[in-house]
This record gives structure tokens, sequence and C-alpha cells, in this order.
């Protein structure tokens, strides 16, 4: 093809045509430039396709994350409203007739208010997205801004469970150590002792004590609070969910 425009160019110039061969000259020039482009949109297409498949798999990702985060997140709400309402239920009996307290099972009630759960989501997908600087293939920016809020939320629950638990591990925990038989509640747990505790105690006596209801207070006030940002966690999930199942449909 080459060598048939060269020719035509030779012979024009041999026939001293000039005026033919500035106009030859001309349609070539524009040839190339609508081949060039031709080609530059052909680039730019196959380049929107390539960012168009990254962004679904990156959805898909975000999408299977986001979906199995949420079911553990759910178990733990509902692991720390279970706890919250022992909480509370113990609460009822401090001051109360000491009668009706022996006839209850404190060792029971004890342990299942240590039964809150932490919520540790995995983050594989959006942290390699955050990480990779590839948030920017993502083309819905209410998508993007609800992936910020939800790392802004994380941060937040982190702060409120690292106030729970040290509360717990640095005043309720010694607490009952002091005073209480741990041995009978632990008989509920991991450590399921056969016998209870054969040392004298009087295990009626925290619920007439103002120590340990402020402390039970605290612990409650901190839980609820840790619970409270779990649920804010899960209002973002559903967002996120639902956003990405709109752009999916729409990529398709």
């Amino acid at each position: 093809m080459i060598k048939f425009f060269r020719k035509i160019r030779q012979r024009l110039i041999t026939e001293n045509q000039f005026r033919k061969y500035l106009l030859y000259a001309i349609g070539e020039i524009v040839l190339v430039v609508i081949g060039i482009l031709i080609a530059l949109q052909i680039n730019t297409w196959n380049q929107k396709r390539i960012a168009k498949e990254d962004e679904r798999k990156i959805l898909a990702n975000l999408k299977s994350e986001f979906q199995q985060n949420r079911k553990e997140l759910s178990g733990a709400i509902a692991m720390n409203e279970k706890c919250m309402e022992t909480g509370r239920f113990i609460m009822g009996l401090i001051g109360n007739d000491i009668e009706k307290i022996r006839e209850i099972d404190t060792d029971s009630l004890l342990f299942q208010g240590f039964e809150y759960a932490q919520f540790n989501p995995s983050e594989n997908a959006l942290a390699d997205l955050l990480q990779s600087g590839r948030l920017n293939l993502i083309s819905d920016e209410y998508l993007k801004s609800l992936l910020y809020q939800w790392t802004r939320a994380k941060k937040g629950a982190e702060d409120q469970f690292s106030g729970l638990d040290d509360k717990i591990e640095d005043d309720l925990v010694p607490y009952l150590t002091l005073n209480y038989p741990l041995r009978d509640v632990d008989s509920y747990g991991r450590l399921a002792w056969k016998e209870k505790s054969k040392l004298d105690n009087d295990k009626t006596l925290i619920f007439r004590d103002m120590q340990y209801e402020n402390l039970l207070d605290d612990f409650l006030y901190r839980l609820s609070g840790y619970t409270i940002e779990l649920k804010r966690m899960d209002i973002i999930f559903k967002a996120v969910v639902a956003e990405i199942e709109k752009l999916e449909k729409n990529i398709q």
C-alpha cells in the first residue's frame, strides 16, 4: 500500500502536476489523521471496556465482603443485646430482697452478663482497593462516600470497644475476683467445672454493694455505646450493598 502511494506521488511530480500533487498530499494527510483518530478512539474504547470490567470485579468483591461482614455484625449485635438484657436483669436484683436473690442461679447470670461480642470485620477487598489507589475505578461517588463513612464508623466502634474491654479488665473482673467465686461462674464456660468452689462465700453480698452497682452500670453504658456504633455500621453495610447492586445492573 505504501509503495502504491509512493508511485502516485512520483508520477505526479514527474508530470509536473503540482496542483494535483498538493491536493493528493493534503488528502493523504487527512487519511493519516483519520487513521490516527480511529486508532485513538479504539484505544479509548478498549480502555473504558477494561476499566468497566475492573470495576465490575471490584464491586463483586466488595459486595461479597460486605455481605459476609453484615452476617457477622448481625450476630455480634444480637449477642450484645442479649448481654444487655441480662445486665439489666442483674441490675434489677441489686438492693432487692436477699431471699429472692438466693432463689436465682446468679452464677449463670454473671456468666451471661460477660457474653458480649467484638465485631472484627474482614477488610481484604476494601484495604486492597484503598492501598492500591484503585478507588478511582469506582465511578459512583455516593458509593465511595459510603466506603469512607464505613472506615470512620469502624474506627468509632473500635474506640468504643477499647474503652469497654479496658473497663472490664481493669475494674469489673478485679472486683468480682475479690468478691465472688469465679470458679462457679466459669462452670458455665469453657472450663466447665463439675464442682463449685468449696471456699466460704456469700454470693448475695455483691447485690448489696454500691461499688458493684456502679461498675455494672458503667459496663452497660459502654456496651450500649458500642452496640449503637455497630448498628450505625449495619446501616452503612445495607446502603453499600444496595448501591453496589444498583451499579451492577448499570454495568451489565
